[in-house]
Parts: structure tokens; C-alpha cells; sequence
């Protein structure tokens, strides 16, 4: 009797497990189409995206043998005359080698600023950094005194500054950094002209950005130091609209220029900003000078741009905005964007 009983029981329960077994491979068919039908529309695109992607793999991967083989060709074809221009580019970038002058941003003014006047002077370091890279005979470009509300300024907005090449920021003042007896301080009010440029020294330029509240600041800190000091020929070879007011990368520029050209008035006319309606010597009988001398202003111009030229004499027209400084700290206008004295 209970053998009958487990017979008759046995075929009830695989017949279960059969059902069962059914029952679960159904449900997860039902579960995976489900799934794919909540896809979104752009979950959708995107598997197919992905699908077509790896679909024209080894299609891509042609394209790019034939692009390249089209390359090799064409540099085969050019022959001598590829040649022939990069030894013109590599001439044009090493034809001189680097100077041995330095020039020395001095930013020892920093608690003498605003931070307005601060970010205009880190805008023209800037400028300053750009230009010697791209100098035919670039100097040892020194910035000092490095600190403050100038390298929190530096920090926050141009971070990339810790990885500039071909210039040395340091945080001490310019006279532990060098030897006093080579040092000449740039500075309008210096009764000193400076005829030539002595590759041996290092030329400081005043990082300083005031409108004219410090007059003579920087010649005061020369004579204190008992370092050198002059003043560039500006008045000797150029007759200007404005007062003699011009920015630190100007400054920068004009002792660049100088030392590609060895000629003074050259070097002037290639950096002064034509805004400044500046003329040579002897010729102020001309329309651009007859225009009348602005009294204590310079006020700076955004769509103003200067005449400069980069190492391979192409027309630079970027001008650093905002000009303000001065060659050595000495800048003479209350207007908002006044640049600095020039010596």
C-alpha cells in the first residue's frame, strides 16, 4: 500500500519540476525583454552607436594606413624643398644664440597696489614671458620678490606659471639674487642715459602699477641701494603725442628689440603703440605731431595694439590688455589704465 502510494506520488513530482523548470526559463525571457524594452531612447542610441563602432573597426583602421601612406608620399614628393624649409625654420629660431643680459622684474611694490593693478601686472609679465620665447636673442628673464597678492593672483588665474621655461621666479629681492655691481635700475627719473647695453649687467625693471601715487620710487630705491641707474633714450630719438608712459612689457620689448637690432630708434618705433602718435626726432612738424600734447594722461586703449615683431619678422598685433606699470615704477596718470614712465 505505501509503495503504491510512492509510485503513484513519483510522477506527480518530476512532472512538478518539469513545470517548474519551465516556469523559470520563461520568467527570465520575459525579464530580459523587459529589460530591453526600459531602455531609453538614448540608451538605445547609444548601443547602437557602440554596435557601429566596433562594426567598422578594421574600417577605420584602413582609412588611417591610407592617410598615412598619402603622407609618406607627399613628403616624398617634396623632396629637397621640405628640407630646404625646415632648415630655414631652425634658422630663423637659432640664428643668433641667447644673450648673457639680464632683465629683473623687480615685485618688491606688491603691498603698494590694488588687486586691480595687480592683475595688470601680471598681464604684462605675462606678455613679457611670451615675447622672450619668442625673441631671436632672448635674455635671462628674472622675476623677483615673487609673492603676495601677485602669486595669488598667478595661482588662481594662470596656474600653468609653475611650468614656464627660460626664466627664474624667485622670492627673494633682486639684491641677494645677484652681485650689486651689476646691477642698473631702470627709472625714468635717472639724470643717467643709457647709450649702449651692457650684456654683463642685470637690468631691473619696477614691477609697480600705481598711477602716479609713488612718484620717484624706484629711483629713491636705487639711490638706497647704492646700486646703477639709468634711463632710456627715449627723448633722444622719439617725439611723442603722450607723456613718455610706458608699460613694463614695453620696456621689456623695446631692450629685446634693441639687442636683434642695435638700433635704438628702430627698437622704439617697433614696439611704441601707435596710439601714442610718437614720431622721430626733427620731424614733429608731421600731422601725427601736430596734435597736442595730452597733459598727464596716457590712458590705455583695449583695441590699441602695438607694432611688434616676433623672431621670424611677422606682425605681432597682440598687445597685453590692460597696460599699466612702469618701466621703473614711476607711472604719472589718474586714469584707469595708465601705463608706467618710461626712462
Amino acid at each position: 500500500m505505501s509503495s503504491d502510494a510512492q509510485n503513484d506520488t513519483k510522477p506527480v513530482t518530476e512532472g512538478n519540476d518539469t513545470v517548474g523548470g519551465e516556469s523559470e526559463d520563461g520568467e527570465q525571457n520575459d525579464t530580459q525583454a523587459g529589460e530591453t524594452e526600459t531602455l531609453s531612447k538614448r540608451q538605445r542610441k547609444k548601443l547602437l552607436r557602440h554596435q557601429q563602432w566596433e562594426e567598422q573597426r578594421d574600417l577605420r583602421k584602413q582609412r588611417r594606413k591610407e592617410k598615412k601612406q598619402k603622407r609618406r608620399l607627399e613628403r616624398q614628393a617634396q623632396g629637397d624643398e621640405g628640407a630646404e624649409w625646415a632648415g630655414r625654420k631652425r634658422q630663423c629660431r637659432g640664428a643668433t644664440p641667447p644673450s648673457s643680459l639680464r632683465l629683473v622684474v623687480d615685485c618688491s611694490f606688491d603691498s603698494l597696489m590694488v588687486l586691480k593693478d595687480v592683475k595688470k601686472l601680471h598681464k604684462q609679465i605675462q606678455r613679457c614671458y611670451s615675447e622672450n620665447r619668442r625673441a631671436t636673442r632672448p635674455v635671462q628673464f628674472y622675476l623677483t620678490s615673487h609673492g603676495g597678492q601677485l602669486k595669488q593672483n598667478m595661482d588662481g588665474n594662470d596656474k600653468g606659471w609653475v611650468n614656464w621655461k627660460d626664466i627664474r621666479i624667485k622670492p627673494e629681492h633682486f639684491e641677494q639674487v645677484m652681485n650689486k655691481e651689476e646691477l642698473v635700475y631702470l627709472t625714468s627719473d635717472s639724470p643717467n642715459i643709457l647709450t649702449e647695453l651692457d650684456e654683463s649687467k642685470a637690468y631691473v625693471i619696477g614691477g609697480l602699477v600705481d598711477h602716479n601715487h609713488h612718484k620717484g620710487i624706484t629711483f629713491e630705491r636705487a639711490q638706497e641701494l647704492g646700486i646703477g641707474h639709468a634711463q632710456l633714450p627715449l627723448s633722444s630719438f622719439v617725439k611723442m603725442n603722450s607723456r613718455k608712459v610706458l608699460a613694463v612689457n614695453h620696456v621689456f620689448e623695446i631692450i629685446l628689440a634693441y639687442l636683434e637690432k642695435r638700433d635704438w630708434q628702430e627698437a622704439f618705433f617697433t614696439v611704441l603703440p601707435q596710439r601714442k602718435g610718437a614720431v622721430p626726432v626733427g620731424q614733429e612738424g608731421s600731422a601725427s605731431g601736430d596734435r597736442p600734447e595730452e597733459q598727464d594722461s596716457d590712458s590705455d586703449s583695449d583695441s590699441a595694439e602695438p607694432i611688434t615683431q616676433n623672431n621670424c619678422g611677422t606682425q605681432d598685433q597682440q598687445e597685453s590688455g590692460e597696460q599699466g606699470g612702469r618701466e621703473a615704477g614711476h607711472s604719472q596718470s589718474e586714469q584707469p589704465n595708465t601705463e608706467g614712465t618710461a626712462a
